[in-house]
């Protein structure tokens, strides 16, 4: 399954490269700078032709591609001949006037962003399906016992189990998941609630603290889910027990189950034979269950509880591109909003991916979406490419030498003052740029060691 990952991962990170340096491709021609080679993948040249001055190639490692430009070579000719200009050769980089390199530079970041909205609309146009469950919650401090010393966001706030969460901020809550975003999207923000208990409603605020190892925002809360089962893995001691999917959990070693957390708890409590009395057709049955262990120690009987599915609304084509830009901006922001947790006192090492958990992260969603279905799997890994490529637009254009932003601060400058700029002065520019980048490169796969090392 990892090496399936990978390969899935690298083909999604190569999608997302390739239409990158695509963007650079087309701009390039278009305002007339040369485009020696243009490559998908990287490495030694196997196939290709050429047209029109380019030579189109299909490189060794079919991953990504490049775009390489005429006189990109020129700067280091400059630097080893001590010259105060760079070569200005027709149809070079260099040769074109700062703004069309920066348009050049605009347009690789421009496309990943385009991309990720084609993509967004198309899926919300196809119209999908999301497993979640209702808005009703379970305290994580009751799952725990009175034994345990956390007191969580949720407590604080005055929340109860069976509590149900109906508004965030004045916006309408339906399922888990959407309390899922909101809190992992509001680490360290103050929210206010809406809540129905029992009969009355209730106004609460809650402030999710940081996981310093996601990054995300955390409350202390689980869905609160029916006892009635999903799925039943073929074999496992929930099958051997006569168990099926619709059966509802009734009691368990003699107490009665309200919700699917109850009975977890009570099997992991025990870890022992333990009797349960289901409903099957309005029909009571008993039955016993020899739990298993799991290589980590911990009671398992093979069974999952059934979820809620929920329908995206059907969307024209219209709506849909209109839905699909709202969702890729909402990703930026947070996107944004993401770097500034980066110094609020998160685990660096886990909250920052490099490229090896990157590709990882993108195989398995995808595997994960076609376990469920060829369309759920093509939902999913197009999905996380629309997440990614957003994020490729972000980071590209931070000011930061070497990146696209870098470059267009160093052009906007030559621009502005009218004079072409000194080899040395790029050259330096850029090289400190290029250590940045392998030091936070270095840090990030460090991270993606340590990761792969407790998988």
């Amino acid at each position: 399954m990892l090496v399936l990952n990978i390969l899935i991962g690298l083909l999604g990170l190569g999608i997302v490269v390739f239409i990158h340096e695509g963007g650079h491709f087309v701009v390039a021609k278009a305002v007339g700078i040369q485009v020696e080679a243009f490559s998908l993948g990287w490495g030694k040249r196997i196939a290709g032709f050429k047209k029109g001055g380019t030579d189109y190639r299909i490189s060794a490692f079919p991953v990504g591609g490049y775009c390489k430009m005429k006189g990109e070579n020129l700067l280091q000719q400059a630097w080893e001949e001590n010259s105060s200009t760079i070569p200005r050769e027709e149809g070079s980089l260099f040769a074109a006037k700062p703004w069309k390199r920066i348009l050049v530079l605009l347009a690789g970041p421009g496309v990943n962003l385009l991309f990720a909205i084609i993509v967004s609309a198309i899926v919300w146009w196809i119209g999908f399906s999301i497993t979640t469950f209702g808005n009703k919650i379970i305290l994580a401090s009751d799952v725990a016992g009175g034994g345990q010393e956390t007191t969580y966001p949720a407590d604080t706030a005055g929340l109860q189990t069976g509590d149900v969460i109906t508004s965030v901020d004045g916006h309408p809550v339906e399922t888990y998941r959407d309390l899922q975003e909101v809190f992992a999207q509001n680490a360290n923000t103050t929210l206010h609630l809406r809540v129905k208990r029992d009969e009355s409603a209730k106004e609460l605020t809650i402030t999710p603290s940081l996981d310093t190892s996601t990054g995300a925002g955390q409350v202390g809360i689980y869905p609160w889910v029916e006892p009635v089962i999903g799925n039943v893995r073929a074999g496992s001691p929930a099958d051997i027990a006569g168990l099926a999917p619709g059966d509802t959990i009734v009691r368990a070693d003699g107490k009665a189950i309200q919700n699917s957390m109850e009975f977890v708890k009570l099997i992991q409590a025990t870890g022992k034979p333990i009797s349960v009395t289901y409903r099957r057709d309005g029909t009571t049955h008993q039955t016993k269950i020899v739990p298993g262990m799991t290589s980590d120690g911990r009671a398992q009987i093979g069974l999952g509880f059934k979820p809620l599915e929920v329908r995206s609304p059907t969307l024209g084509p219209l709506g849909a591109v209109a839905r699909g830009t709202q969702e890729t901006f909402h990703t930026l922001v947070l996107t944004v909003r993401s770097l500034r947790l980066l110094f609020s006192g998160v685990d660096l090492t886990q909250a920052v991916a490099g490229p090896l958990r990157i590709t990882y992260f993108i195989g398995e969603v995808a595997t994960q979406g076609f376990s469920l279905g060829v369309g759920e799997g093509l939902r999913a890994f197009f999905n996380f490419l629309s997440l990614l490529s957003v994020a490729l637009f972000f980071m590209n254009l931070l000011p930061i030498p070497v990146l696209d932003g870098g470059q267009i601060v160093l052009y906007a400058v030559e621009g502005i003052s009218r004079r072409p700029l000194h080899p040395r002065v790029v050259y330096w520019y850029q090289l400190v740029g290029t250590i940045l980048i392998l030091m936070i490169l270095v840090f990030a796969l460090f991270g993606d060691i340590l990761f792969f090392a407790h998988q």
